[in-house]
C-alpha cells in the first residue's frame, strides 16, 4: 500500500523526524497536535479551551489534506496539563465529534514541549468504501 505523509510545515518535523499525518490505504494517523496557529505561535495561551479549539481545528486540516474529515475519525487521545480542567477540554472535543463520537481517551501528563501549551490530541480515522 502507497504511504502519504503529511506535513503542517512546521520547522520541527524534519528535525524530530514525524509527520503531522501519515496515511496508509484506509488509515489515517494524526500526531499529537497541540494549538499552533498559521504562523507557528500558540493561541489562547492560559486558556485550554480555546487550545483544545485550535488543536481540533489543526487536526480537522491534517485529515483533509489524507483525504479525510472529522467524521472518520475512530478514535482520539487527549493530554491534558490539568485534569481539573477536563469539562472545558471535552466541551471543545464534544463541538467537533459530539455527533461522531469516536473513542476517546484523557489523561494529565506533567507538561508538554512548550509550558504554554495545555492540550495535545491525536486521532485515528478510517476511510472506508
Amino acid at each position: 500500500m502507497a504511504r502519504q505523509n503529511i506535513s503542517s510545515g512546521t520547522p520541527w518535523e524534519p528535525v524530530v523526524g514525524y509527520s503531522r499525518a501519515v496515511r496508509v490505504g484506509p488509515y489515517v494517523h494524526v500526531a499529537g497536535t497541540t494549538a499552533t496557529g498559521p504562523d507557528g505561535m500558540i493561541v489562547g495561551i492560559g486558556d485550554v479551551y480555546a487550545q483544545a479549539v485550535q488543536t481540533l481545528r489543526n487536526i480537522e486540516s491534517a485529515l483533509r489534506k489524507a483525504g479525510a474529515g472529522l467524521k472518520d475519525v475512530v478514535r482520539t487521545r487527549i493530554f491534558v496539563t490539568d485534569i481539573s480542567q477536563w469539562e472545558r477540554v471535552g466541551r471543545a472535543h464534544g463541538e467537533f465529534f459530539g455527533d461522531i463520537r469516536p473513542a476517546t481517551s484523557m489523561v494529565q501528563i506533567s507538561q508538554l514541549i512548550s509550558p504554554e501549551m495545555l492540550v495535545e490530541i491525536e486521532a485515528d480515522a478510517y476511510v472506508g468504501d
